[in-house]
């Protein structure tokens, strides 16, 4: 320096840089001085010891984090104290040893959070980058549009700068936030993964096939693999979730209610089982889910993407599986659905999971400021009924389709309908003094029902099953023999699950996932009622069947004809319900638009999500068809409606769920009594055992596909290269997971997913009357010019009586 400027000790600048004095006094009436600024050993000569000048030093580097949010986030985000000095003042006779590469990639985010984006600028260069990976995850903005707004920002601001050049410079400099990605090298045909021990082969040793491409280094097939320690270890990291996830142990439970999956039998039977583990509650318990999904759509070229996401139950309900929750782990490759052989893309996964279970890693808890040894077990599965079999290795086709009944089952086969039926399979889950096992009439011709439930096999019986029928893994040698076993068992594999040491014990493993269960069940009914053509279960076959099976004669076949069944509608019955759900409205945002569903031609509807399925099922069906269906039909659907309403429900108490384990049984059998044998498909037959895994595991929306369904369908819209479709979702779930955690450092004022409005909130914050009713006081934002109307006499009665019946100020006189 020229020795016209000095060092300036305001809290920005903190001695760093240099100005002229004018500047300086400008500076620090502003900002202030830097913090623990007592000795001036920058602005006069100090002959004090060095003792003085290493203390001074040392103060002069202490990080004033509440003024400095991402300075803080740097320490949450490396398992430190905000108040630990990072390093101490060495004095200069000594050569200082260079730090470790960890710990220089935290000096490095240390350095980019205190460094300003422009000599002065009140921003600095990490909140730039966290902001930049922020705007590119919730717009989904491509590497090039992200690359072309940092080369216009940095044409623009004052030079020098520090704006990064793009968005290869910001993701490499949140890479410190320890967000690990691995790329395993496949078999062409899923066979194994070049992975441990096989690291180094050339070819797969189970079908021959070259692991490279022509005399290169490129593999055929990568499958990508997000190890799950790291993620897990940054809940504790950041004081956001740090004290949620030991909400499970501290929470007030109600006797027997369950509002969570800790509340359940199934989360106590483990915690008495392993006490070990229970003893600590920040150890963290999971739960897996699976599903495939096309790129490209139904219209593009076939290619099936299995992710494998797996989400922390420790925390609260309004926390729970929610985005920023749910761990992207294993992306299985394409372009064919994987089937049983998911276990070999698995292995990585099962093997940090067992030692996560035995050994654990070390964490910090931000919270309480201790060190502690992180554990996590596998609680159970989720997933639709196919990839059920891909998990669990039993077949869910066929006469044993259901994992419950298993080999006990009494399905059979229709021999003019072709199809598995479960009809007649209810009758032995009734209670033994029950009229209708001694009813020869209207199940099968003269055949009463004597038989018990079938007996329900715990996780060591069915592994001591597997052993001593010797199957194997898919990976393993020999496997071959699964093929032969599977027509004589039912099991397919030996699912790599049980190499879980504590797989055995739980007492759920893989849920029955219900928002599938409810929609086949719907479209079954809904498509029969309205005899939907290709559809419906009552056909030419099914009356067949009927006539074969000796029941309900009044529908036997007739010179090639039939009889008009007594469930379903007349075309004018159909067009006056297809009317109804066409004026029906609902609020925002509680189902979509089923008016644009309807296809008045055929009477039918198409398009319908599965929410819109699961609206339909609960709330709409009793009410449409009362006046349309005789009685005897009508009564039985509802019952069937209202178990799937109070199954579903948010709280359920257990005495509840034994009730309904009792009465779904009558309901299927009243089913049974209307509709034909063909009407009873392996989804029909399930709900029998819905009731039983909610008293076990607890609220079913803890345990069912939506929320990964959602998610999934989220890693879809990622899908940016088509030529690269696992490359793009691994990128950008890596940004997704730098801009989730920098989320909780911003600004008040800083716009984020985490802080969005209501879309109908205008944000003005007006005032209302204190007397005004609470319903009335909510801020909304208008849609187009406002105008003035009279209530009509029954939008007047029914707004009265939705004031009586939902209001706190009118219960007050009751």
């Amino acid at each position: 320096m020229d020795g016209s400027k000095i060092r300036c000790p305001c809290k920005r600048c903190d001695n760093n840089k240099y100005f002229h004095t004018d500047t300086v006094k400008e500076h620090l009436v502003k900002k202030g001085f830097t913090r623990n600024y007592y000795d001036w050993r920058y602005h006069y000569d100090v002959g004090a010891s060095s003792d003085v000048a290493a203390s001074s030093q040392a103060k002069s580097m202490d990080f004033d984090t509440t003024s400095n949010p991402y300075q803080h986030m740097v320490h949450n985000a490396w398992g430190q104290s905000s108040a630990h000095e990072p390093w101490q003042y060495v004095p200069p006779t000594y050569m200082p040893e260079p730090p470790i590469n960890e710990s220089q990639q935290f000096y490095n985010m240390l350095e980019a959070s205190k460094s300003d984006l422009w000599a002065g600028c009140d921003y600095s260069e990490l909140s730039t980058n966290a902001r930049l990976m922020t705007m590119k995850s919730e717009h989904r903005l491509s590497q090039r549009a992200v690359d072309e707004l940092c080369q216009f920002m940095e044409e623009r601001l004052p030079k020098p700068n520090r704006m990064p050049n793009g968005f290869y410079q910001c993701k490499k400099q949140m890479q410190a936030l320890d967000m690990p990605v691995l790329k395993i090298h496949c078999c062409m045909k899923g066979c194994m993964i070049y992975w441990k021990e096989d690291e180094d082969r050339t070819e797969c040793k189970v079908c021959g096939h070259a692991r490279f491409k022509g005399n290169g280094c490129r593999p055929f097939k990568k499958m990508y693999y997000f190890p799950l320690g790291p993620r897990l270890r940054r809940l504790y990291a950041s004081e956001v979730t740090a004290q949620s996830m030991r909400w499970h142990a501290e929470h007030a439970q109600t006797s027997g209610e369950m509002r969570h999956p800790a509340d359940s039998a199934a989360w106590k039977t483990f915690d008495k089982t392993h006490p070990l583990f229970a003893s600590e509650s920040r150890n963290v318990r999971l739960a897996l889910s699976t599903d495939g999904f096309q790129p490209f759509g139904q219209s593009g070229s076939q290619y099936s993407v299995w992710p494998v996401i797996l989400t922390p139950y420790n925390l609260p309900p309004w926390m729970c599986m929610k985005n920023p929750y749910m761990f992207l782990t294993v992306i299985v490759p394409g372009p064919k659905n994987p089937k049983q052989n998911i276990d070999v893309f698995l292995q990585p996964l099962i093997a940090e999971l067992n030692d996560l279970w035995t050994e654990g890693i070390p964490a910090y808890d931000i919270s309480r400021k201790q060190n502690f040894q992180l554990r996590a077990a596998l609680m159970w599965t989720i997933s639709d009924f196919p990839a059920y079999s891909m998990l669990s290795g039993w077949s869910t086709s066929g006469h044993r389709a259901c994992p419950y009944c298993m080999e006990d089952s009494q399905a059979f086969s229709l021999n003019h309908g072709r199809k598995t039926t479960w009809f007649d399979c209810h009758r032995r889950f009734l209670n033994r003094n029950h009229r209708f096992r001694r009813d020869k009439k209207n199940f099968r011709k003269n055949i009463t029902e004597h038989s018990g439930p079938p007996p329900f096999l715990n996780g060591e019986q069915i592994l001591d099953h597997l052993e001593q029928f010797e199957f194997k893994r898919v990976f393993d040698e020999g496997a071959e023999i699964n093929s032969k076993l599977s027509k004589i068992f039912g099991w397919n594999k030996r699912s790599i699950f049980w190499d879980l040491p504590y797989w055995k014990t739980n007492v759920i493993r893989h849920n029955l996932d219900v928002m599938h269960i409810e929609k086949n069940v719907f479209d079954n009914i809904f498509n029969t009622i309205m005899n939907v053509e290709g559809k419906t279960k009552d056909n030419a076959n099914a009356r067949r069947d009927l006539e074969e099976l000796g029941i309900r004669p009044e529908l036997w076949p007739y010179d090639g004809k039939y009889h008009k069944a007594n469930f379903t509608l007349d075309k004018e019955n159909m067009n006056l319900l297809l009317k109804w759900l066409n004026i029906l409205r609902f609020p925002n945002g509680y189902v979509s638009n089923l008016s644009r569903c309807i296809d008045k031609k055929k009477h039918n509807l198409y398009g319908m999500k599965s929410h819109d399925c699961h609206v339909f099922m609960q709330r709409l069906l009793p009410i449409g068809l009362r006046e349309l269906l005789p009685h005897t039909v009508w009564e039985p659907l509802t019952e069937l409606s209202n178990f799937f309403r109070d199954l579903t429900a948010t709280v359920i108490r257990e005495v509840d769920m034994k009730k309904y384990s009792e009465s779904i049984v009558v309901t299927l059998c009243k089913l049974e009594m209307i509709f034909p044998p063909s009407f009873f498909d392996s989804m029909e037959h399930l709900p029998v055992h819905l009731a039983y895994e909610a008293l076990i595991a607890g609220p079913v929306h803890f345990g069912w596909i939506y929320p990964f369904e959602r998610y999934m369908r989220k890693l879809k819209l990622n899908v940016k290269k088509k030529a690269a479709v696992k490359a793009s979702i691994c990128n950008a779930y890596l940004t997704e997971e730098a801009s989730h955690f920098c989320t909780h450092y911003f600004e008040s004022h800083v716009r984020c997913r985490g802080r969005d409005v209501p879309r109908n909130d205008d944000g003005g914050g007006s005032t209302h009357p204190e007397d005004m009713l609470q319903i009335f006081t909510y801020d909304t934002r208008c849609v187009g010019k406002g105008r003035t109307r009279f209530l009509l006499e029954a939008e007047y009665k029914a707004a009265h009586t939705y004031i009586l019946l939902n209001t706190q100020e009118a219960k007050e006189f009751e």
